[in-house]
C-alpha cells in the first residue's frame, strides 16, 4: 500500500477585491442618490444587479472554494442584497408587484443592519480597514432604516454621505489588497490584525 501524501497548493486568485470593489462602487453610487446629488436611474439599478449583485455573488462562491466562511457569507449575502434591492424597485415599475411602503423598507433595512452588526463581530480579529467597512455599513443601514421608519428625510441625507464613506472604504480595501499583492509589500496600509 502506497502511503504517499499529495498536498495540493491553492493557487487561485484572491476573490475579495472583486467583492469589495463591486460592493464599494455600487454603494457610492446609490448613496450619491441618497445624499441628493444624483437621481435614482437605471445606471444605479444596473450597477446593483451586475457589479454589486452578480459580482459579489461570484466573489462569494470563490471565497467558498478558498474555505473562507466569512467571505462566502458576506459577499453572497450582500450580492443578493443588491439584487433584491434592485428587484424591489424594478418589479413595481413593471407592474408585477406593488411598491413596498416606507415601514416595510425600513424593516428591510433594519434587518440588514442587524445582520451587518453581527457580521461586524467577525471582523474584530481582522484588519482595521475591514472593521471600518463593516462598522460604517452597520451605521449606514440603521440611518437608512431610521429615515424610512420616521419619514424624516434628514436621516437619509446623512446616510447618503455616510454611505459614500462606506463605499469608498470598501474600494480602498479592495484596491489595497490588489496593490499590496502586486508589489509584494504594503503600498496602501490596511491596519494590523487585532
Amino acid at each position: 500500500m502506497d502511503s504517499t501524501e499529495t498536498i495540493i497548493k491553492d493557487s487561485t486568485a484572491n476573490p475579495a477585491p472583486l467583492g469589495l470593489m463591486g460592493f464599494g462602487m455600487t454603494t457610492v453610487l446609490l448613496n450619491l442618490h441618497n445624499a441628493g446629488i444624483i437621481a435614482l436611474s437605471s445606471m444605479i439599478l444596473a450597477m446593483g444587479l451586475c457589479y454589486g449583485g452578480l459580482g459579489q455573488v461570484i466573489a462569494g462562491v470563490m471565497e467558498w472554494k478558498k474555505r473562507n466562511t466569512f467571505g462566502t457569507l458576506a459577499f453572497t449575502s450582500y450580492g443578493l442584497f443588491w439584487i433584491s434591492l434592485a428587484t424591489m424597485l424594478i418589479l413595481p415599475k413593471m407592474k408585477w408587484a406593488d411598491a413596498p411602503d416606507k415601514a416595510s423598507v425600513g424593516a428591510y433595512l433594519l434587518l440588514w443592519g442587524c445582520f451587518t452588526f453581527l457580521m461586524f463581530f467577525g471582523t474584530l480579529r481582522a484588519n482595521k480597514a475591514l472593521m471600518t467597512v463593516f462598522g460604517s455599513l452597520t451605521i449606514l443601514f440603521w440611518l437608512l432604516a431610521a429615515g424610512d421608519l420616521s419619514g424624516y428625510q434628514g436621516f437619509t441625507r446623512v446616510a447618503g454621505w455616510e454611505g459614500i464613506f462606506t463605499g469608498l472604504s470598501a474600494m480602498y480595501l479592495g484596491i489595497a489588497q490588489v496593490l499590496n499583492e502586486s508589489f509584494g509589500r504594503t503600498v496602501l496600509p490596511i491596519g494590523p490584525r487585532t
